[in-house]
């Protein structure tokens, strides 16, 4: 399973940015290998339709599940016609920290 985590930098030990749209980075994890790839949001500065273009960018990578602080209502939309799982959280810590309540069952 390939899942997305909004992310303040470029690594697993990474604040989790509560954006979607205008995130620094998305942290891809492959849950079966724990690899990793960090990609910097292409939309990050767009003047507009960030959102739009954030939800291309993970539906383009292959994500299964996307964690993150919110997802604005242009950007649910896109999302809604794939079959990635959004899940919004109010939660605070790390990539590494969140990816492990996920994997857990303690996250959404």
């Amino acid at each position: 399973m390939r899942i997305c985590i909004t992310s303040q930098g470029d690594n697993l030990d990474a604040f989790l940015d509560p954006r979607f749209g205008r995130c620094n980075y998305f942290i891809i994890v492959d849950s079966e290998t724990m690899e990793f790839e960090a990609l910097p949001n292409p939309s990050l500065s767009a003047r507009g339709g960030a959102g739009i273009e954030a939800a291309q960018t993970v539906l383009n990578k292959g994500v299964d599940v996307l964690i993150t602080g919110d997802v604005g209502p242009n950007a649910s939309k896109v999302l809604s016609t794939s079959n990635i799982k959004v899940i919004t959280t109010k939660e605070n810590g790390t990539v590494r920290e969140i990816l492990d309540k996920f994997l857990n069952g303690k996250l959404g």
